[in-house]
């Protein structure tokens, strides 16, 4: 269904019954919410969730933003790395006001907020603005924005900033995606390829969204650094960190636990930058263990 969250036509999904404990789950980078994969929401339902799962604004089938057109990464990504500013299209700000908008029109005061990748990093731009509004937080592969932390190789920033050769050749993009994902993926979780294809297929006959993925992207190197905001973060917050991550290194995980008071880690040994559906029933616990510290005794 479409729902108006600040201003945006956002695609949402609400799982499970409304009188559950609502779970607002925040996709990454270029992601749909199918991403947030249908067996893994089910078992957050089982466990008495009301699971909000969405398109971020630009991606799926949620609004986007051709208008404010195509921004030059190379550009951007050189401005960067020398510490220069760089002028997005909209901020990750703007997307966490669509995320506490939508929560608005679903009429939920307040959720448990997990984001994984890009969406930690909204979700802690929600935490920090509307303490209130965030009942716990969960921050999958995510980081604070330091720029002191590891990097991610150069042929996986080559291989995030590269694009397809002809984006109406499906297995050209399939390709593509192949090689991407098994480059940031879990090394000790591989899917086989004929889930790996039917995940991408279903994915690109949904939408397929290029631009917007740049535009999200110039909106994360534009974000800066989140450290001075974290301290001021008073939601119970778990960060779940793959120990082979390529694109986010986990001594991301290590620096948000150190800057966000009470914050605990759970390190993934064999997982990368990904959701194996072999750890789902750890992630639900994670969640749910720490959903326990935020009820009031």
């Amino acid at each position: 269904m479409k729902v108006s969250a600040n201003g945006v036509q956002l695609e949402v999904e609400d799982h499970g019954s409304k009188g559950g404990e609502p779970l607002l789950l925040i996709m990454g980078l270029g992601m749909q919410l199918i991403a947030w994969p249908d067996d893994l929401v089910q078992q957050f339902v089982a466990r008495g969730y009301r699971v909000i799962r969405f398109d971020n604004r630009d991606s799926g089938l949620s609004q986007g933003f051709e208008a404010l057109g195509a921004p030059n990464l190379a550009l951007a990504g050189i401005r960067h790395m020398l510490g220069f500013p760089v002028r997005p299209p909209y901020t990750l700000a703007d997307m966490a006001d669509d995320s506490l908008g939508l929560l608005d029109a679903l009429g939920i005061a307040s959720a448990h907020v997990c984001g994984a990748s890009m969406g930690g990093m909204i979700a802690q731009h929600i935490v920090v603005r509307r303490p209130e509004r965030v009942r716990s937080l969960t921050l999958m592969m995510t980081h604070s924005g330091a720029r002191s932390l590891p990097q991610p190789s150069l042929r996986v920033r080559q291989a995030m900033m590269s694009r397809p050769h002809d984006p109406r050749d499906i297995d050209g993009l399939l390709a593509y995606y192949r090689k991407l994902y098994a480059l940031i993926g879990s090394p000790a979780f591989r899917p086989s390829g004929e889930a790996m294809d039917v995940r991408l297929r279903m994915s690109l006959a949904r939408a397929y969204r290029p631009d917007g993925m740049a535009r999200q992207l110039t909106a994360i190197m534009a974000d800066g650094d989140r450290s001075p905001l974290l301290a001021r973060v008073k939601a119970p917050t778990q960060v779940i960190h793959g120990a082979a991550d390529p694109l986010v290194p986990v001594a991301a995980g290590h620096d948000l636990v150190r800057k966000i008071p009470g914050a605990r880690i759970d390190v993934v040994d064999g997982m990368g930058h990904d959701l194996p559906l072999e750890l789902w029933p750890r992630f639900v616990a994670d969640v749910a263990e720490l959903a326990g510290r935020a009820r009031p005794a």
